[in-house]
């Protein structure tokens, strides 16, 4: 990022506000799951409740991006591609929190740090400095330390579950380095799109499953629609905000902390226990993502 003239390096904390932005996103979507459980408990379906949750922040977020409309005839294919990519690891992501353990799927979507780097090096330019490398290596050896299991050895998916968190994490990665690539566009437009392109995706789901309209009070839609028209919103905008002002590897690391969230979440709200095994990848994870921070903190003041 370039320098404003007449700022000294003593601004140097406000690099932490995208840190802070991400770590809020990390937290709801590691939480998110036990709202989706408490509607599908309700009777409302995965597929009809990201419809719904997604459809109402497209509804708000378009009101955000309204003044920024000119902007979608700057780049039509890269921004199609966001929506596609946005909208199959949302919902790809919701339907993999409803059938398979919590921990394992958050787990699978980040094995993604990797593939987030790669892309960013290919598409981006961004070369990882050796700092770089390093949380990057704390990271992802804090998700294997997470999921190692000696008798299945190395993570590899199990069940639709795990394809559907593979995949989520897959276009998760590519949904970070297109927002990157796009950061010269506002963040209400670019918001809009990641999640217009949910409502696309999850409506072509829904009607290729045959699956009826849900008879359901209108309470739990209002709760889907404020979780939609609120919570999806703020992570949204927090996401973009971070991962535009840090590198495509440096942001995926940090977005890391969502295991945490969610191995904490699982284990206060449910009967899951985190093994001491987990709480040592977890606290790796943190580590990452901590020296992520200060590394993008230095670098501010250059």
């Amino acid at each position: 990022m370039s320098s404003t003239p007449g700022i000294t390096p003593s601004r140097a904390p406000i690099s932490w506000l995208p840190v802070a932005a991400l770590l809020f996103a990390a937290s709801f979507w590691g939480g998110i799951w036990y709202p989706l459980r408490e509607l599908e408990a309700a009777g409302l379906a995965g597929l009809w409740a990201t419809w719904t949750i997604f459809g109402t922040a497209t509804l708000v977020s378009a009101l955000l991006a309204w003044p920024c409309r000119h902007e979608l005839r700057a780049h039509p294919g890269l921004l199609l591609l966001l929506a596609l990519a946005g909208g199959w690891m949302n919902t790809a992501f919701v339907l993999a929190l409803l059938e398979g353990n919590v921990l394992r799927v958050l787990l699978l979507f980040y094995l993604s740090p990797l593939w987030s780097t790669l892309l960013g090096w290919w598409w981006l330019g961004e070369r990882p400095s050796s700092a770089g490398w390093l949380t990057l290596a704390l990271a992802t050896l804090g998700a294997v330390v997470m999921l190692w299991n000696p008798e299945l050895g190395l993570p590899w998916p199990q069940d639709r579950a795990d394809w559907l968190a593979l995949s989520a994490g897959l276009t998760f990665s590519l949904s970070n380095v297109l927002l990157r690539r796009l950061q010269h566009l506002s963040e209400s437009l670019r918001v809009f799109v990641s999640v217009g392109g949910v409502v696309l995706v999850a409506g072509v789901w829904l009607w290729l499953s045959g699956l009826g309209f849900p008879a359901v009070p209108m309470a739990v839609w209002g709760a889907a629609a404020l979780l939609g028209g609120v919570g999806v919103i703020l992570a949204g905008l927090t996401v973009v905000y971070g991962v535009s002002h840090m590198p495509v590897h440096r942001s995926a690391i940090i977005m890391l902390f969502e295991l945490v969230a969610g191995a904490v979440s699982s284990q206060w709200l449910t009967d899951e226990v985190v093994t001491p095994m987990e709480w040592l990848g977890g606290a790796l994870i943190v580590l990452g993502a901590y020296l992520a921070a200060r590394s993008s903190a230095d670098a501010t003041t250059k």
